[in-house]
């Protein structure tokens, strides 16, 4: 089983900012890749950011879900000393992007995460200082619990991961593909019994996840807002198309993250 942390290889609504409602419209064509990938619109995933190591290296991504916090996977390991880039579109050296620099105060890891089976691959970054909410970045809704997202509809994943599991280095602009959502059964077909009940597979159709990836968002349009359904968590060590990635599945872990923001 190959792991996305191998890393060597929400709007505006009037006044306010709601969740899932990007104030620049996202644009996808169909089945583009990741891999192989399509080019986001620049700030069209507003809650998209970057997770880097104090040198600016991009390690991981995440998803803004209000002002104080930012979710992505477990396997990202985030410390204190990561930086949390919001507002990017181009991670590349010399680009004057007006971007916000934002510092974890504290990470939240699930009590449930399990490294060698890989459930309850999630973690939550309280941010030192609220991001400032605006065009370019906004939060994401997030599934609840009784949420049911359907096997076949067509979801979004984005992130700054590998175009090609060779690929020397992760792309300067944010990628973004179309993905179908799988049933678990159908995930078996592929994984056996790595899929649990707390993963959702998407992919298998011409596009995947890769590394650097990891802890991005898998966002599916419900009532006209986009709403994170998955956290790029594993999948195949070559970024097989032709094989669905895994994600960690928000509405089973919706109740531990609602319990972590009352209490923090």
């Amino acid at each position: 089983m190959a792991f996305l942390w191998i890393l060597s290889c929400l709007a505006f609504v009037g006044a306010a900012y709601g969740c899932g409602t990007p104030a620049i419209a996202p644009q996808v064509s169909g089945y583009a890749r990741i891999v192989n990938g399509e080019e986001a619109v620049p700030h069209s995933w507003p809650w998209q950011v970057s997770l880097q190591q104090s040198s600016g290296f991009h390690f991981c991504g995440g998803s803004l879900i209000n002002e104080n916090w930012v979710v992505t996977a477990a396997h990202c390991n985030v410390r204190t000393y990561h930086r949390v880039v919001a507002g990017e579109h181009n991670k590349g050296y010399g680009s004057n992007e007006d971007v916000q620099v934002l510092k974890p105060a504290k990470v939240f890891t699930h009590p449930g995460w399990n490294p060698r089976t890989i459930n309850n691959d999630i973690s939550l970054i309280k941010l030192a200082s609220p991001a400032r909410l605006g065009t370019n970045v906004s939060p994401v809704c997030l599934a609840a619990s009784a949420d049911v997202f359907s096997p076949g509809s067509t979801c979004v994943t984005s992130g700054w991961g590998l175009t090609r599991y060779n690929a020397p280095s992760t792309p300067n602009n944010l990628q973004q593909a179309a993905l179908p959502l799988l049933s678990n059964t159908q995930c078996k077909t592929h994984w056996g019994s790595n899929i649990s009940d707390v993963m959702i597979c998407a992919g298998g159709a011409g596009a995947t996840s890769c590394m650097g990836d990891s802890g991005g968002p898998l966002v599916c349009e419900k009532d006209g807002a986009w709403t994170l359904v998955g956290i790029v968590s594993w999948g195949s060590s070559r970024c097989s198309t032709s094989t669905p990635a895994v994600y960690a599945r928000v509405t089973e872990l919706r109740g531990w993250v609602d319990q972590i923001l009352a209490a923090n």
